[in-house]
């Protein structure tokens, strides 16, 4: 019988704690999350990942080489990423191909970031990939080099508890 009671009574005390609690729920389009940070990046210097969110990825032109490491590493993983003539050479991309990535198929595993040497790719905040057409979720070398504008309204606080609004 006191088996019973303290079951009955850790389950209310669990129930009642969570009554104080504010309600985590958006009223998504009007209300979108607030990141803070920047995007998954990889420092292959040290080896190690920098934390951050694995949203749509930004190409920089400047630094990509056409070395075709990224397509290389989502090979067997979703086959997303294919590389494509571009039509301006850039003097350390002498082939001018570069990555084009097709979100339809895309795992944001964050593979092609970690297997870039030169910093050319990173993933971003930008987590609003809808389409009505599979073409549509294709994006070129030019799509990704344009920067994300992500309109950020709702903040959200991360305790040990889980996450929250501000």
């Amino acid at each position: 019988m006191t088996g019973t009671a303290s079951g009955i009574i850790k389950a209310l005390n669990s129930g009642i704690k969570h009554l104080a609690v504010k309600r985590f729920t958006l009223r998504y389009p009007e209300e979108k999350l607030k990141f803070v940070g920047d995007g998954y990046q990889f420092d292959p210097t040290t080896g190690v990942g920098i934390a951050g969110l694995k949203g749509r990825h930004m190409l920089f032109h400047d630094h990509c080489t056409g070395c075709q490491l990224c397509a290389i590493a989502c090979e067997g993983i979703a086959e997303a990423i294919s590389m494509v003539k571009v039509p301006e050479t850039w003097k350390q991309n002498k082939k001018a191909i570069m990555p084009q990535i097709d979100y339809g198929k895309c795992v944001f595993c964050g593979l092609c970031v970690d297997a870039c040497p030169f910093y050319a790719l990173y993933m971003t905040n930008d987590y609003e990939l809808s389409s009505y057409t599979k073409e549509a979720l294709i994006y070129t070398p030019a799509q990704l080099q344009v920067k994300p504008s992500v309109a950020q309204d709702a903040e959200i606080v991360i305790d040990d508890r889980g996450a929250t609004h501000g």
